[in-house]
C-alpha cells in the first residue's frame, strides 16, 4: 500500500490527541514528524504533551520539534479553560520517551520536505503559525507540499467570538499567509467539526476496548466533554456529542470519502475589531474570485466514528 507522507503540526489538546493517534494508527499514512504550536496551552506544554502521547502509543521513531512560541504579530491566547492546566487534563500520561530535537519546527519541515522524493501533506490542528513561517521562509519548497489540511475557521459563526474560530483568531496573520499561499488547502471549520460528534456510548465503547491507549483516551474525552459540551450545549431533551474538531483534518487524509468538500474563495480578517480572525467564506461566490480553499460542510458520521474506533483498537 502506498503511504501518504504527513507532517502533523498540533497543539495537544484533547482533540489533537485523538488526531495524533489516528495518524499513528493509519495504515496509509507515514507520519514523518510532529511539530508543535502554541495554542491550547503554552508552547512548552504542547511540546511536552506531544511527546507524552507518543510515549503512550509506544512510538519512539517519530521526531518531534517545537515551533514558534507565539503568533506572528500578536500575544498568545491559550484555551486553558477547555484543556486544563497541562493542556491534557483528565488522564495520567506517561513521561516522554522521545528525545527533544535540537532544531525547531521550521527547520525540521524544511529538512523533511527538501529531502523527500514525494510530496508531503501538512496537517495543522492548531494555530497556523508554524505553517505560515515555513511558507514564508522556504517558498522554494511549496511545490513539495501535496496539500495542507487544517482545522480552523467557520463560514457560519465562531466559538471564541461570534465570527471567529479559536485557531484562526489566535493567529489570523498566519492563517492569511496559508490560504493565500497558492498551495492546495482543505479547511475543516466549525461548519463540519461541530457535526463530528462522539456520544457517551461511544466513550464507553472506547473504554471497553481495554488497552491503555483507549482507556486514557476515554478519560481525556470525559474531561473534554465536561469543559466543552455540557456547559454550553446542555438543554432539556437535547444530547449534544463531544465535538471532534481536530481529528477531521487527519481523517480527511486517511479517507477523503468521509467528507463533503466544496471549492470556495476564503479570506482571513486580520483587523483588530470584532471581525478579527473571521474566515470570510464566499459561500455564494459573490465576489467571483479564484477558489483557493476546499471547505468541508458535511461528513459521514458513522464512517468517521468507525475510523476512531479502529484507531483505538489498533493499539495494544
Amino acid at each position: 500500500m502506498k503511504k501518504t507522507k504527513m507532517i502533523l503540526d498540533c497543539d495537544p489538546g484533547h482533540d489533537d490527541a485523538m488526531a495524533l493517534l489516528m495518524a499513528l494508527a493509519a495504515e496509509n499514512i507515514e507520519l514523518l514528524a510532529v511539530t508543535t504550536s502554541a495554542g491550547n496551552q503554552r508552547p512548552e506544554k504542547t511540546f511536552q504533551n506531544a511527546r507524552r502521547l507518543l510515549a503512550l502509543a509506544g512510538c519512539e521513531d517519530v521526531p518531534v520539534a517545537m515551533g514558534a512560541e507565539k503568533p506572528i504579530r500578536r500575544e498568545l491566547i491559550i484555551a486553558d479553560d477547555v484543556h486544563g492546566e497541562s493542556g491534557l487534563d483528565g488522564a495520567n500520561l506517561p513521561e516522554p520517551t522521545v528525545s527533544p530535537l535540537d532544531i525547531r519546527a521550521n527547520d525540521l519541515m524544511a529538512k523533511l520536505l527538501g529531502g523527500s522524493d514525494e510530496k508531503v501533506v501538512i496537517v495543522a490542528t492548531g494555530p497556523l503559525t508554524n505553517v505560515a513561517i515555513f511558507l514564508l521562509s522556504h517558498p522554494e519548497l511549496k511545490n513539495k507540499i501535496e496539500f495542507i489540511s487544517f482545522m480552523g475557521g467557520a463560514c457560519f459563526g465562531g466559538n471564541i467570538t461570534p465570527h471567529a474560530e479559536f485557531n484562526i483568531y489566535v493567529d489570523p496573520e498566519a492563517a492569511d499567509v496559508v490560504v493565500q499561499s497558492g498551495v492546495p488547502i482543505a479547511m475543516f471549520g466549525l461548519d463540519v467539526t461541530l457535526k463530528a460528534q462522539l456520544f457517551p456510548r461511544d466513550v464507553q465503547e472506547i473504554r471497553e476496548i481495554g488497552n491503555p491507549v483507549a482507556a486514557t483516551m476515554a478519560d481525556l474525552l470525559d474531561f473534554f466533554n465536561r469543559t466543552t459540551t455540557v456547559p454550553f450545549w446542555a438543554e432539556e431533551g437535547h444530547v449534544e456529542g463531544i465535538h471532534m474538531h481536530d481529528p477531521c483534518a487527519v481523517a480527511y487524509v486517511i479517507d477523503p470519502s468521509i467528507f463533503k468538500m466544496y471549492p470556495m474563495h476564503v479570506d482571513i480578517e486580520t483587523g483588530d475589531l470584532m471581525s478579527r480572525g473571521s474566515t470570510v467564506v464566499d459561500y455564494d461566490n459573490v465576489f467571483g474570485k479564484d477558489k483557493n480553499v476546499s471547505v468541508s460542510f458535511g461528513l459521514d458520521l458513522p464512517k468517521f466514528r468507525r475510523l476512531i474506533m479502529n484507531t483505538m483498537r489498533h493499539f495494544r
